[in-house]
């Protein structure tokens, strides 16, 4: 019988390789949908991990695993929901997902796992004034259009939810006017169209739109803006909008409202 023999550096590239994907950084997504990718690969994960992923890279810090069990499983009893735990980390284990490191009777996300939400909150601080300074670009705009987990039903997501929606309400009404101090009005008008849609009724997206407006000398576009703002707001709340930007528009088209 004749016995194939082969040298033992063949299996090296192979090993390596492997060796590579199981220590390359992990990237998290967690804006307009959950994805884990390692190695520009998805990484399959049943929809349980994922809430543990996501809980772990929201709050930043290690999380007693009793803390954890109560807010994913909040109606199961203690033994359950730490059973539901045990059982969720083997899965990410099993998965080849080195994602979450534990020291004790604490977990947390691992360092090695870069989340678009993070970076996202650090360019946030530097386009509004709390961090490095930024050099606005229309490129920016697309890391503020979309929400948090917006398919997903969790109570305990809804404050992390409510605080990145106004966090990039801000940041694009902010970018919009430091776009215009770059005299790009197309990208600024962008930038304030898509606060407004983020929230139709937030006066202060209405007043980026309607200054770029003006700054480009659309006086016209301007005051279309202001009539329909302030026929939204007679329609769904019954009420005008603020002096603050009647007087905007008047000051800057020279005209009464």
């Amino acid at each position: 019988m004749a016995i194939e023999l082969r040298a033992p550096h063949q299996d090296l590239p192979t090993r390596s390789a492997r060796a590579a994907t199981a220590w390359a950084p992990l990237e998290l997504t967690l804006i307009n949908g959950f994805e884990l990718r390692r190695a520009g690969r998805p990484v399959a994960l049943p929809f349980g991990a994922q809430r543990l992923l996501a809980l772990l890279a929201l709050r930043e810090h290690a999380m007693l695993r009793s803390q954890v069990a109560g807010i994913l499983w909040p109606d199961a009893m203690d033994g359950q929901a730490g059973a539901s735990l045990r059982s969720t980390l083997w899965r990410i284990r099993r998965s080849d997902c080195s994602a979450i490191r534990g020291a004790g009777p604490r977990i947390e996300l691992a360092p090695v796992v870069r989340v678009d939400l993070r970076e996202t909150y650090s360019l946030a601080r530097r386009v509004l004034g709390t961090g490095p300074v930024v050099d606005a670009s229309p490129e920016g705009i697309f890391r503020f259009e979309r929400d948090l987990l917006p398919d997903w039903y969790e109570d305990w997501l809804q404050p992390d939810r409510e605080r990145f929606r106004q966090m990039r309400l801000h940041a694009l009404e902010r970018l919009s006017e430091l776009l215009v101090e770059r005299h790009l009005f197309a990208a600024a008008v962008d930038a304030a169209l898509s606060a407004i849609a983020g929230e139709p009724l937030r006066e202060s997206a209405h007043r980026a739109l309607i200054s770029v407006h003006l700054a480009e000398g659309n006086s016209g576009e301007a005051i279309r803006q202001y009539v329909c703002y302030e026929r939204l707001l007679l329609d769904e709340l019954g009420i005008s909008p603020s002096a603050e930007l009647r007087r905007l528009v008047e000051e800057g088209t020279g005209t009464r409202r």
